[in-house]
């Protein structure tokens, strides 16, 4: 069986999930989904990476082990791409046992090859990139990739001898135009590659200065650099996480895709790492644009930041999916807005698609009681149009061109609208004469949209699912379809169900009322109601407090350590009315759901329910002794 293997670059446990992220892994998944459809076995990666300084710095500062630590952020994405319907086959963690055996043995084999050698080092040293740079590559005197201060840092490291393969990557891009997409990226790569030599690469860390890492086989006062660690997960992943990999070799990956920000780290240092290996180079690296906010970078500071769970809740996961792959094509940079998001929803979904699908099964229930019709002929003209959409979208994802192959699928979606409004169903129905061509117009629309079900489902799979329901087919879903799929698919006699509209339309007023809910800054008036569902969204925990501290500067914080089923840093104003002994070992309740917030620079991750004054204060624990983690009900 023919064989795709895609991936997303695994994320970085001390970052909050954002618009960035979801953009990568839902182009893998589209492509993952695609291909299984077409009958190829397929195996789609993502995952975390979790070593490094920033890693170690974080966990320390809620004391915690690095481990911990990154046992709770990683939930974040597991939750998200749940969320998201992700279909990844594998969730790596670069603190796997087998991924760290796998990357100690290519240390070792690199080492034993002469491609890795110890010398004496100085140089700047960004702590928050984990990088080194030359004196050359500084912006006044700041590092060129993140603009935050470097230090001078002089001592011995290892060094992989990238230099060495300057001359062949250059060739292998020149030689494999496809290799680096798109091509203003492979141009950028190309003109860093030829304006100047390729240095070697620093991948050792000293323990004395770094201790959460992977130990070098061959020094184990050493940790490898967090990179090296990092971009050797795509191969050490098909050795233990993919499906029939005894059956199946997995390497090289088809497609690696990733944000423009660390293409560099990908086609030069991955590329000649794999060179060095005598390994196969993977077949495409593809480095997508940003998403902006009215033009200017997502940032924290700037508090345009888009958060995907909201977006999500108040859009619907479909519609989030479609937009950010309908709205601009994929490699360049986009700009994120409500206007433009609700915009799509109206007209592409609610208007064009959603109408479609309505219009056909009223009219199957209105005409022939939602059973589907025995055609007297064949619309050769609809039959061949959808028939062939499946080999364009096929051509256009070979290149991750997402919006070209939604576009074929429109064509698609306006023939069967178009078809409709000529054919006039509802005047066809009136006359005696016209029930014969009624039967092959409406077995024609319905089957027109079971093709659209299928070629939307790598797309918005949720909407997919719920057509090919309605039309009595929801199990075909999971078989290779698009392999063999023709035309008659649908047979005549099935029983249709009701469904609801798919994407209803959003009124003004809904937009603001959705807009307002994902303003960060909105504030409720104090006598205004809450509905059931909306304090069923609060999500309250029995915790036991395992660990308190006050927080340095403060007479009112106290930073606590709560089980509630699992680890939970806490920031809480109580620290005038109890002190940090008397609250460990207290039960006490949670808001385990609040989103986490930083109080003096301390990361806070839920909130203790209290009550009283600013003077003095009362916890809120439960009369019984309970299990940490228990539910509020």
């Amino acid at each position: 069986m023919e064989r795709f293997y895609v991936t997303t670059p695994i994320y970085y446990v001390n970052d909050t999930p954002h618009i960035g992220h979801v953009y990568t892994t839902v182009a893998a998944d589209i492509l993952a989904r695609f291909n299984r459809l077409v009958g190829k076995s397929v195996f789609f990666l993502t995952g975390t990476d979790e070593h490094g300084q920033k890693v170690q710095k974080a966990a320390q500062e809620r004391g915690l082990s690095p481990k911990e630590h990154a046992d709770i952020m990683v939930q974040n994405f597991r939750t998200l791409w749940k969320k998201m319907n992700i279909s990844n086959d594998a969730f790596i963690r670069t603190t796997d046992k087998e991924h760290i055996e796998v990357v100690q043995e290519i240390l070792q084999r690199l080492y034993d090859k002469g491609e890795i050698v110890k010398r004496p080092y100085k140089g700047w040293y960004c702590t928050p990139d984990e990088r080194f740079w030359t004196e050359k590559e500084l912006v006044d005197g700041r590092c060129p990739d993140c603009g935050r201060p470097v230090e001078e840092i002089e001592e011995d490291n290892y060094f992989f001898l990238m230099s060495k393969y300057q001359d062949a990557l250059i060739s292998h891009i020149e030689r494999h135009p496809q290799y680096i997409l798109p091509e203003t990226r492979r141009n950028e790569v190309m003109g860093f590659l030829k304006s100047r030599p390729l240095g070697d690469l620093c991948i050792s860390r000293p323990k004395k200065r770094l201790t959460w890492g992977i130990t070098l086989p061959f020094d184990d006062e050493y940790v490898t650099y967090v990179w090296f660690d990092a971009l050797l997960n795509y191969y050490s992943a098909t050795k233990y996480l993919a499906p029939d990999r005894g059956e199946i070799s997995w390497w090289p990956a088809d497609h690696h895709i990733v944000g423009k920000d660390i293409l560099t780290t990908h086609a030069v240092y991955w590329s000649t790492m794999l060179m060095a290996l005598d390994m196969p180079l993977p077949k495409n690296i593809f480095a997508h644009g940003w998403w902006t906010v009215d033009g200017r970078k997502m940032s924290k500071s700037l508090g345009n930041v888009v958060d995907p769970f909201e977006v999500v809740e108040n859009y619907g996961v479909d519609s989030f999916r479609y937009f950010l792959f309908r709205e601009v094509t994929f490699g360049l940079d986009g700009d994120f807005s409500f206007n433009a998001l609700v915009n799509r929803i109206n007209s592409d979904l609610a208007n064009d698609l959603g109408n479609l699908v309505s219009r056909c099964l009223a009219m199957a229930r209105k005409y022939f009681d939602s059973v589907v019709p025995e055609p007297t002929l064949t619309e050769e003209e609809i039959k061949s149009l959808a028939e062939s959409v499946v080999d364009r979208m096929k051509r256009h994802l070979e290149t991750l061109s997402f919006q070209r192959a939604l576009d074929e699928i429109w064509t698609l979606v306006g023939a069967l609208n178009k078809y409709i409004d000529t054919k006039q169903p509802w005047s066809l129905a009136k006359s005696p004469e016209g029930s014969s061509e009624l039967k092959s117009v409406i077995y024609t629309v319905l089957e027109g949209i079971r093709f659209l079900s299928i070629y939307i489902y790598p797309f918005m799979p949720e909407s997919a699912v719920k057509i090919l329901s309605a039309l009595g087919m929801e199990d075909s879903i999971n078989e290779p379809v698009l392999k063999e799929t023709k035309w008659g698919g649908l047979r005549p006699g099935t029983k249709l169900k009701r469904m609801e509209a798919l994407f209803p339309r959003i009124t003004k007023e809904q937009k603001k009322e959705k807009e307002k809910s994902a303003d960060k800054e909105e504030t409720v008036s104090e006598d205004s109601y809450i509905r059931i569902d909306d304090f069923a969204k609060v999500d309250l925990r029995i915790g036991k407090v395992l660990e308190a501290e006050r927080i340095k500067g403060s007479n009112k914080l106290l930073r606590l350590i709560v089980d509630i089923g699992e680890k939970r840093q806490i920031v809480a104003g109580i620290g005038k009315t109890y002190s940090p002994e008397e609250l460990v070992g207290k039960l006490v309740v949670v808001v385990s759901n609040l989103k986490p917030a930083k109080l003096m620079g301390v990361e806070s991750q839920g909130m203790l329910l209290a009550a009283g004054t600013d003077n003095e204060i009362a916890i809120i624990s439960p009369e019984k002794d309970l299990p940490a983690g228990v539910r509020v009900r």
